[in-house]
């Protein structure tokens, strides 16, 4: 390459992946760069990085790294990051004394978290710009419901968070389709409304809001996009609320241009809310919220959108289906799991009067709850809160030793 074919803006690609269906939605995406002219353009170099997870879905290498020759030659680098690339990072940052293994293992441990670390350790590393997180289970189109059938249209995600990210820290994006796991629930005796949203408001974080669920709820489960934001061209600053600018873990990207203004993503073990977490520490950093949106296929029930087949009408999700009732228990699981960190870290000094409350809430509705599914594993979200609550602290001290860690990484890179 010549001096005047040198490209100026390199921009970072991310998926932190575990499932077969990641080459489709790469497919998907890099025919969006090439038709909106990202591919063409001298001065961006699109770099892609996937760190893969073989344990999540019983995948094998070739999974992620066999891509068509025609897509491939659409992107400047491909970078794959498995476990041991991973071990073989770890030990060179121990071998020249930048972490010790403890560090290191907090930085790079196993979760979304750890893989999301990884991709931007190595994006820093190779000099990008920009890097922009996608989901494997999230397609670059909006869905709406203006008329009796759901109308679609095609996002230029990439495209519009450059716009973007050279004035911000961060930008995030907006999220379709099925983003909530709460399936439709026809309240009874067993189950009244009051008492399901006692249990949601118990488990769910501060963004979580009773009537924007309960309208979900009643639309079956699914996001509609706004169609005054899908016309806009205007981006808005994310505020704080109660110490944190929440975002998205994915159609989010990250400005690298400083390293020493990113942070690590970290979540407590075995839980999520790695996106969460990283929302407590954007004070003073500007975060814009820009006008695109992706289509969450959460219950992978949509694949053939991949494909050109855009539904008439979306299903409910109902809570009669048990793969539904699972991921619902799942998440609950998930959402419980990080609650008390962030209780401890946003509200400490309401922390143990908070606590009292979940549980109070828990032990009045979860019987309910296993009545109405016909699932009695929902009690154990009781046990998990007991357990993440006495390991709060812990997980707090685990949180920032992940960022004093991190920020030794940054310094070495400088």
């Amino acid at each position: 390459m010549t001096l005047s074919e040198k490209k100026l803006i390199k921009v970072g690609i991310g998926f932190a992946t575990g499932r077969k269906s990641f080459q489709k939605i790469l497919r998907t995406f890099i025919h969006t760069w090439e038709e909106s002219g990202l591919v063409d353009d001298k001065e961006i170099s699109l770099n892609l990085f996937v760190a893969y997870d073989l344990t999540y879905n019983k995948t094998n290498v070739r999974d992620y790294t066999n891509i068509r020759p025609d897509l491939a030659e659409q992107l400047d680098s491909a970078q794959f990051i498995g476990a041991k690339d991973i071990t073989e990072e770890t030990e060179r940052l121990v071998h020249n004394n930048v972490l010790n293994d403890e560090e290191a293992r907090r930085i790079f441990g196993k979760g979304y978290a750890g893989q999301r670390n990884a991709i931007s350790y190595f994006a820093i590393k190779q000099g990008m710009d920009y890097l922009i997180f996608l989901d494997d289970d999230e397609y670059p189109v909006a869905v709406t419901k203006t008329r009796k059938t759901a109308i679609w249209g095609g996002q230029s995600v990439l495209t519009e968070h450059l716009k973007h990210i050279a004035q911000a820290d961060i930008t995030n994006g907006y999220h379709c389709g099925y983003i909530s796991p709460i399936p439709y629930i026809k309240f009874n005796e067993t189950l009244p409304e009051e008492h399901f949203r006692f249990f949601i408001e118990a488990i769910s974080n501060d963004v979580i809001n009773w009537d924007s669920i309960k309208a979900t709820m009643e639309r079956g489960g699914v996001t509609y996009a706004d169609t005054d934001i899908l016309t806009s061209e205007i981006a808005v600053e994310v505020p704080e609320t109660n110490h944190a600018k929440f975002i998205t873990g994915a159609n989010l990207c990250i400005n690298l241009t400083n390293p020493s203004r990113v942070f690590p993503f970290y979540n407590p073990p075995g839980a999520r809310g790695e996106d969460t977490f990283l929302s407590t520490l954007l004070t003073d950093r500007k975060v814009l919220r820009i006008p695109c949106y992706a289509f969450h296929d959460g219950f992978s029930t949509y694949k053939n959108i991949l494909e050109g087949v855009l539904p008439i009408q979306l299903k409910f999700i109902s809570a009669d289906d048990e793969h539904v009732v699972n991921r619902f228990y799942k998440a609950c699981i998930g959402w419980i799991r990080y609650k008390p960190l962030l209780l401890f870290i946003t509200q400490r000094d309401e922390y143990d009067q908070k606590i009292m409350e979940m549980r109070e809430q828990l032990i009045k509705t979860l019987p309910e709850i296993c009545a109405y599914f016909d699932e009695p594993k929902f009690m154990n979200i009781l046990k998990e809160l007991d357990k993440y609550d006495k390991n709060a602290k812990k997980h707090y001290h685990e949180f920032a030793e992940t960022q004093k860690n991190w920020a030794k990484i940054m310094e070495h890179f400088s």
